[in-house]
């Protein structure tokens, strides 16, 4: 159920709309716009009445809403959802008119390559450094990654050049350790599904990059955003990143569909992968341009200063010649979009 306050609305009518919608069985949750205050309530009685909140002071409408994921529905917030991440000083919109950029190796290999990498990334105009240091790949004899070590050369490569820190949260356990020093918490395609991560992620503070999985409906991955909505965390943004099909040439096929129809069905902002989801660096930048064109909020990219020499996933990552020459394309096609880079 979604229920629309009138414009000025005091708070007490909301707060009688809130009480009686808790009487009724619903966990409500509220967000308040530039106009209207929504209310959202999960969960209630199957019977409960419309027409009680429709005569209700304060109250412009009220809808039932019939998919499955509610908070994460473009009705819940239909002027779509802004995530501002870092400190107030240098914070960076997500979902606002910038297309934001966060670039990166695949995981962490020493110090020298991320402080070349965070250097990459802020001259090219990125907002945020992402690496992996948990990255656990389909063999179970593949490297484990550096840990918190890790982390902390992350966060300080990242300080050094004015950057963001991004990095993926394999377990739950791991939430505590990683959210000490990440800006944004990831949450890899592989584990879309791991609920229990998913619960827990909702009751963090910090926003979380959720990627969709390479055998998930958009359906699929929203009601995954549900899971984190649900529990407190409205921070949420959305990652297409290539889906399975019967296409053998690239790793995936990037789907880049469900940018606008992610668009159409939800308030949250998503980004496009092209790099995981080609798995080959020259097909990166046509999709990439792509994915800016179809409206995707940004753009998640492998960058590494010597890709031939990668420990991991260095056929899907640019280096710095490449890297320059993608974002000085973007910054032509973003505005013909009516966005920014």
């Amino acid at each position: 159920m979604v229920i629309v306050m009138q414009a000025g609305a005091t708070d007490e009518q909301v707060e009688a709309v809130i009480d009686r919608m808790v009487d009724m069985g619903f966990d409500v949750h509220r967000s308040t716009g530039v106009v209207h205050t929504v209310l959202g309530g999960v969960g209630g009685r199957a019977e409960s009445d419309l027409s009680v909140f429709e005569v209700m002071d304060g109250v412009k409408e009220a809808h039932r809403i019939a998919s499955p994921y509610k908070l994460a529905s473009r009705s819940f917030r239909p002027q779509g959802t802004v995530v501002r991440v870092g400190p107030v000083d240098r914070s960076v919109e997500i979902g606002g008119n910038r297309v934001v950029v966060l670039a990166g190796p695949a995981r962490v290999e020493g110090r020298e390559q991320l402080e070349r990498s965070a250097e990459m990334a802020a001259q090219a105009g990125a907002c945020a450094l992402r690496a992996g240091v948990f990255r656990r790949g389909e063999s179970p004899y593949g490297a484990e990654g550096p840990g918190e070590e890790g982390l902390i050369l992350l966060r300080q490569a990242a300080e050094r050049h004015g950057l963001l820190v991004v990095s993926e949260v394999i377990d739950h356990t791991e939430i505590p350790l990683v959210a000490r020093y990440a800006d944004i918490l990831e949450v890899g395609s592989r584990n879309m599904q791991n609920f229990r991560l998913l619960d827990e992620l909702g009751k963090q503070s910090k926003p979380v990059l959720l990627k969709r999985g390479i055998a998930a409906t958009v359906e699929d991955l929203l009601l995954s955003a549900e899971h984190i909505l649900a529990g407190g965390n409205y921070d949420v943004i959305l990652s297409e990143g290539g889906i399975r099909t019967f296409e053998t040439y690239t790793r995936y096929t990037l789907d880049l569909c469900a940018i606008p129809v992610v668009k159409k069905l939800s308030h949250l902002p998503i980004l496009a992968d092209p790099c995981q989801a080609t798995g080959r660096r020259d097909k990166v930048p046509p999709m990439a341009r792509a994915a800016v064109a179809a409206g995707a909020d940004g753009l998640i990219l492998e960058v590494h200063p010597d890709p031939d020499r990668a420990l991991s996933e260095g056929a899907q990552a640019l280096g710095p010649r490449q890297f320059e020459e993608l974002t000085a394309q973007l910054r032509q096609i973003a505005p013909a979009v009516g966005r920014s880079i």
